[in-house]
């Protein structure tokens, strides 16, 4: 009986010891179930989905990459607070830092009559002591203000390019600001015309690094205007400008319609300018142009304050004393009015006082007509032949008495006038001077008017008729950028550059192709341009990149090869980014395999802008060869 009792106790025991661990396993379970689900809710309520939860017993394992340690410590904090911080095991990883970002590196380059100043972040490697030694060689000893900075980083691509071509560009331009980046280039200039400003932007462009985008802002500052000459004339004809000057757009705008106004319908511009005598020049110009209307024909001329009115032969004797009357009471203060009315011509038996000059289109030059002396005689033919050559002057003139006291003048300011002509003929009277012929310059009236309008003085007269025609195109004259870019897109329409299969060697077949773009490009006075290469979607995106740079770089080659200038140019690979047709079809993957010439343009440039930038997304149809086909599962 007792070891029964003793047998059902053992049982009893190891039963309820069972029963016990089955009991902890389940509550085990409970608290490691609770304690995951509760963590994950906190987590995913701040938005930490990224972090993983795993309950062991009590212990509460954090696994995941967190985005920085901030965020690692405030997963850590959230956790602790709703289980014990103490069974919190932490296994998250952080995301690597990538490192410090390198610094934007750029300057600025201020010149001017005190000096220059230059203010930036440049890189270590950058040859410090030679930018400040070259900015001292352009400005002049102790004339340079160094405000730059250095940090020791890697120099991006094109920089010191850059660098180099502003500081080329500075020498050139005694006031201006210069900005200077990684691959560009900003420019702002003033020049001293505007003749200066089209040379010197386009010597900044030939000069500028294939790959550099270049931003030029050049301004021309208003000429100054000595004498300040306004000359309109008047006759059967119509009326016409010889010379208009104005010191404001407002100005111009007022002295045009007063000649629109009086009848003239022909096409004038004033030339704005620093120099104006009167604020009233406009109005006095207006009064002289409504006066010689009225007068129904001759001339008026303002060199300066003074106000020439010459009415034409015939004009009665009243209408112009009414009108002179009139205009000496309306002018502006300053302005002084001499007014001419011509007397009739007579005959006599001595023949007409008169000078002439004729200026044939092949340069000769010859003198006619009377001279007051013969020193007059010697000083004009001399004149005449340092102005035309001393090979080109024919001298016939006869020494006269009792010419005017001014005869003198009145010859030699009609040779030099006649010096702006390519063609035409002088004619100097004792009354008048007469000048007609052919420029290739617009402005030659304008400048002729301001000459004849020093030399003669006041209340003198004189005509003027010159017509102006383009100079003729000099036999290799370079072509324009634009028409470069037509012509080697005309020749790529015709025939391929094709390259052996799946490589960068130009075949064969396309030299002839190649003969012709070097043709063209010889003609192409210092085009910048780029040399593009473009590949179809099969193959390895990689490998496309890589095959279109190579063929580019293969076609520099050969232009190269050829004895072409190539420093303006440039070689990229577009790989596969650039279609122009689909890559579904055989044909439309023939049509992307391709090289294609663009034009690289001043980035102030809006109208018709291709830059190495923007050429990924020009219009289909603009200076592109197609490339031969080639294996495909290449992309080529």
């Amino acid at each position: 009986m007792r070891l029964s009792s003793l047998l059902i106790s053992g049982l009893t025991f190891v039963a309820a010891a069972a029963l016990s661990l089955v009991v902890a396993g389940f509550a085990v379970t409970g608290i490691e179930a609770g304690s995951e689900t509760a963590v994950r809710r906190a987590l995913d309520k701040v938005g930490y989905t990224w972090a993983e939860v795993t309950a062991d017993g009590l212990r509460v394992i954090l696994n995941g990459t967190a985005p920085d340690e901030a965020t690692r410590f405030g997963v850590i904090s959230l956790v602790g607070g709703v289980v014990d911080a103490a069974r919190v095991i932490d296994e998250m990883q952080i995301t690597p830092s990538e490192g410090i970002a390198p610094p934007r590196f750029s300057a600025e380059i201020l010149r001017n009559d005190s000096g220059i100043s230059i203010i930036g972040l440049i890189p270590r490697v950058t040859d410090r002591e030679t930018v400040i030694t070259r900015l001292n060689t352009i400005a002049g000893a102790d004339q340079v203000a160094d405000l730059l900075e250095t940090a020791n980083y890697t120099a991006p691509r094109g920089w010191m390019a850059a660098m180099d071509y502003a500081l080329d560009a500075l020498s050139l331009l005694p006031r201006s600001k210069i900005s200077v980046e990684a691959e560009e280039v900003s420019i702002t200039a003033i020049s001293d015309s505007v003749d200066a400003k089209e040379q010197i932007e386009k010597r900044l462009t030939r000069m500028a690094p294939a790959g550099l985008r270049l931003s030029l802002d050049i301004a021309a500052p208003r000429p100054v205007i000595t004498p300040f000459t306004l000359r309109y004339s008047l006759d059967d004809a119509g009326g016409r400008f010889d010379a208009c000057s104005a010191e404001s757009e407002l100005s111009r705008d007022r002295i045009l319609r007063a000649a629109t106004k009086a009848g003239f319908d022909g096409k004038a511009d004033c030339v704005i300018g620093m120099g104006v005598p009167s604020p009233n020049w406009a109005r006095a110009a207006e009064l002289g142009i409504a006066s010689l209307s009225e007068l129904g024909g001759g001339s008026v001329t303002l060199a300066n304050a003074d106000m020439t009115l010459v009415a034409a032969e015939g004009t009665a004797p009243a209408l112009f004393d009414h009108v002179v009357g009139e205009l000496e009471s309306a002018l502006p203060q300053v302005f002084a009015l001499h007014a001419v009315l011509p007397e009739p011509e007579t005959e006599d038996g001595n023949g007409p006082s008169e000078f002439t000059a004729t200026l044939s289109p092949e340069g000769q030059v010859q003198l006619r007509g009377r001279i007051s002396d013969e020193a007059l005689r010697q000083i004009s033919s001399s004149y005449a032949q340092a102005r035309f050559g001393s090979q080109n002057v024919y001298s016939a003139t006869r020494v006269v008495e009792d010419l005017p006291a001014d005869w003198p003048v009145r010859v030699l300011a009609g040779l030099e006038a006649l010096s702006h002509l390519q063609r035409g003929a002088v004619s100097v009277t004792p009354d008048s001077l007469s000048l007609s012929g052919m420029s290739h310059r617009e402005d030659a009236p304008s400048e002729i008017a301001k000459l004849l309008s020093a030399k003669l003085g006041d209340a003198e007269s004189y005509e003027l008729n010159v017509t102006y025609e383009a100079p003729p195109e000099p036999a290799d004259k370079p072509m324009s950028p634009e028409l470069c870019e037509a012509e080697l897109a005309a020749v790529q329409t015709v025939s391929k550059i094709t390259f052996e299969p799946g490589s960068a060697t130009v075949a064969a077949g396309s030299r002839d192709t190649l003969d012709q773009i070097a043709d063209i490009l010889a003609r192409c006075d210092g085009v910048r341009l780029e040399i593009q290469g473009h590949t179809d979607s099969q193959g390895r995106e990689e490998m496309n990149q890589t095959l279109s740079q190579s063929r580019a770089q293969s076609v520099l080659n050969e232009l190269r090869g050829r004895r072409l200038v190539t420093s303006s140019f440039t070689a990229k690979g577009y790989g596969e980014s650039t279609p122009i047709a689909s890559n579904d079809t055989e044909d439309g993957r023939e049509a992307n395999r391709r090289i294609e010439f663009r034009l690289i343009r001043p980035a102030n440039d809006a109208a018709s802008e291709t830059t190495l930038d923007e050429a990924a997304t020009a219009p289909e149809g603009t200076s592109e060869t197609p490339s031969d086909s080639e294996q495909e599962t290449s992309g080529q």
